[in-house]
């Protein structure tokens, strides 16, 4: 069997008729993002941002037609919200319904923000971000998501690090997700954690190439077609930075808020200020900070060990009127664990290090249990 390529993509996606049967998706300039994987095709179609729900069958056409090329295992195809797509034509006007006039803008003349739709059945999310990579942010995620559950919450855990997944190594949860009704994915599961991540859909080594708009529709995609069920909470692990998928979530997304990770030296704490400064910039309430590898216990004398100055996070915290949340000590259990995959929440729930992320998933919910409830934000893959 031949390997497939980008070419037979192309020309197979060129049989797909544009908006309005104008043209195709290939030659309007529609298609970008091709990306072969173990025989698993993706791709995404540009789109104007005021159609995208209204094209989402041709999305739907462009994903059947390419599982049609012999040789292919699975596509996943993806709507990027694009003004400039191609030669796309623009939206056409839309009758008010009979009766009714059409709306006026609120008064003042500023146009309301567009709502953030949910995901049904959970109540809220929270992200887990950090300024800048290498300071423990999975970790801090995976067993903060643990601490909830282990608090008797019904918790997920999305991993939205497109280009670096761990979660999966993380949780120790190999194989591919299961596809329900043809459309919605089933989490994969471990220690009573729901989980997805693209680290599910891609081989570990495989690097993923994709563009700024490709990884946020996919991501919103991993987010709203997923069965998740019924949760109390969904904690989303974010790529470390400030960049578009930061946006994209804050944007798109009705977080109940964002937890800041950091490590206590000067260097890191000026990566954490920008996480911070752009969580407010999109008003997504800031539930604390959390600093991680705080200080050092040796493990043959018990001795601390402040290796990286300690109190920083704190202290910032305080400086910025953002609640602190904890210290997670850098120990050799909450590293060997984590690299096994067998979290320290889940491994060890009476032990010293459970104890400190079970009291910060509880500062978190308190804080987020407190606030009223905005409805939270529901991947093809075949």
């Amino acid at each position: 069997m031949t390997d497939v390529t980008k070419e037979q993509v192309l020309e197979t996606l060129s049989k797909v008729r544009g908006p309005d049967l104008e043209g195709d998706i290939v030659s309007l300039g529609m298609v970008s993002d091709v990306f072969i994987s173990d025989a698993k095709v993706y791709f995404s179609v540009s789109v104007p941002a005021e159609r995208a729900k209204e094209l989402e069958p041709l999305r739907a056409a462009a994903e059947r037609i390419v599982k049609g090329i012999p040789g292919v295992k699975g596509v996943l195809a993806t709507l990027t919200a694009d003004r400039k797509a191609g030669s796309a034509p623009p939206p056409r006007p839309q009758a008010a319904p009979s009766g009714q006039a059409h709306p006026h803008p609120p008064a003042g003349g500023a146009p309301a923000k567009p709502a953030k739709s949910g995901v049904p059945g959970v109540g809220a999310i929270i992200a887990v971000a950090s300024g800048k990579g290498g300071v423990g942010k999975s970790t801090t995620a995976v067993n903060l998501a643990l601490g909830l559950l282990a608090n008797g919450l019904r918790v997920g855990l999305l991993d939205a690090d497109i280009y670096g997944p761990s979660v999966p190594r993380l949780l120790k949860i190999s194989g591919r997700p299961e596809q329900i009704d043809g459309k919605y994915i089933k989490p994969m599961e471990n220690y009573g954690l729901k989980a997805m991540s693209m680290g599910f859909l891609v081989d570990e080594e495989t690097a993923m190439i994709w563009r700024g708009p490709m990884v946020q529709s996919a991501l919103l995609q991993m987010l709203r077609e997923v069965a998740w069920g019924e949760l109390d909470v969904l904690v989303v692990d974010m790529p470390p930075g400030t960049g578009d998928v930061q946006l994209t979530m804050a944007q798109q997304v009705p977080l109940a808020g964002a937890v800041i990770v950091s490590t206590p030296q000067d260097l890191a704490l000026i990566d954490a200020r920008k996480a911070v400064n752009m969580f407010r910039k999109v008003e997504i309430p800031l539930l604390g900070i959390v600093e991680n590898m705080s200080y050092f216990l040796a493990p043959d004398t018990g001795n601390r060990y402040d290796i990286f100055g300690h109190g920083g996070a704190k202290a910032e915290a305080t400086r910025i009127g953002v609640p602190f949340l904890g210290e997670v000590p850098l120990t050799m259990e909450i590293r060997e664990r984590s690299d096994a995959g067998t979290p320290v929440v889940a491994a060890v729930p009476d032990g010293p290090s459970a104890a400190i992320y079970r009291d910060i998933a509880t500062a978190v919910w308190a804080q987020v249990s407190g606030r009223p409830q905005r409805k939270a934000p529901a991947i093809v893959f075949e």
